[in-house]
């Protein structure tokens, strides 16, 4: 078959309020879920007091929402049908945002809510534990556990990539790929709205240590890291924790199918691993780890249901993927689920 090398289509001869309707209708659950959050951000930056700092956080927002307005008109709206193109603007103008939506975090948190909880996370810690576990794990301090949950920690960023990027841009399997995407999306973006909530440094700002976390390979690229990317006041609940472990709750589900079969217990490994590296390198508080593992639980229960739902009712309404699939020849916009769905 002819590639078809057109990328926008033409426009629609129906009424505008058709069109609108048709719009709004192929909206999927995970893009109503965006508009919410972005409007999230973009109302809470709106009502923080005049400044500087407030314009530079406003213009952020708004440029994230710019490209996924415009993603969502070009794909749902059916302007760009392209078999390479469309797939591959709504992942990068969908996913997108909602990923980079962390590197505005650094100059909006202050915005939206200069205080700090951190006193109030430490006396949840205390009243519930006895005792902190940054504090407890203090005690084991020396260059080699240091070295070791230092390279956790890091290896966050790349279990994730190996997750999200397969899913994203290779998975040819629908129901698994809406599953786990649907997760990670309502996972950050649930973390995001609440580190506006809930603020703070952590242990290492407000608590005085023993001893020091000595200087090493992975240890200082873990400082240098948080300290030039971070959001600094990203705590509640812990991304750390709830990511990876989202992750290995979904390769568990899915062990009767490739890789998960093989790679579930290396995930399970490195998720604990990297669930203690968060409070043995002082960033979180308990509280921020046990929330960070309910969410990523509850999420694991919903998620299949929701995804199921949605796929089905995509397939009832002849409506469009959700996420447009990669094709050497261009096919419609409106194509029906009921060939990819199963």
């Amino acid at each position: 078959m002819a590639v078809n090398h057109d990328i926008v289509a033409p426009a629609s001869s129906g009424s505008l309020t058709d069109g609108v309707r048709r719009f709004f209708r192929e909206f999927a659950f995970q893009d109503w879920l965006v508009v919410l959050f972005l409007s999230t951000l973009s109302t809470a930056v709106l009502l923080a007091p005049p400044s500087a700092a407030r314009s530079k956080s406003l213009s952020d927002v708004l440029t994230l929402v710019t490209v996924f307005s415009i993603t969502l008109v070009l794909i749902r709206g059916s302007l760009v049908k392209h078999g390479v193109a469309a797939p591959l603007l709504y992942r990068l103008g969908m996913f997108g945002p909602v990923q980079l939506s962390y590197f505005i975090l650094a100059g909006l948190l202050p915005v939206v809510n200069p205080g700090n909880l951190d006193e109030q996370l430490y006396q949840l810690d205390l009243r519930f534990l006895g005792v902190e576990p940054a504090v407890l794990l203090d005690n084991f301090v020396g260059p080699t556990s240091s070295e070791w949950f230092a390279f956790f920690y890091f290896s966050y960023f790349f279990l994730l990539a190996l997750h999200v990027l397969p899913m994203l841009f290779f998975v040819r399997q629908r129901r698994l790929m809406n599953e786990f995407t649907l997760g990670m999306i309502m996972l950050v973006c649930t973390v995001h709205v609440t580190y506006m909530i809930v603020p703070g440094f952590g242990p290492i700002r407000h608590l005085t240590f023993a001893n020091e976390l000595p200087s090493g390979m992975w240890h200082d690229i873990v400082i240098n890291t948080v300290n030039s990317g971070g959001a600094q006041k990203d705590i509640f609940p812990s991304l750390h924790t709830a990511g990876p472990s989202f992750c290995a709750l979904f390769s568990f589900r899915h062990r009767d199918k490739l890789p998960f079969k093989f790679t579930w217990p290396i995930v399970t490994f490195f998720a604990l691993n990297i669930i203690v590296a968060t409070m043995y390198m002082r960033w979180h508080w308990a509280i921020d780890v046990v929330v960070g593992l309910s969410l990523a639980y509850a999420l694991s229960v919903l998620v299949p249901r929701i995804s199921a739902w949605e796929l089905k009712r995509r397939e009832a309404k002849g409506l469009m993927e959700i996420w447009p699939r990669f094709s050497r020849a261009s096919e419609s916009a409106q194509t029906s689920l009921s060939s990819s769905a199963h």
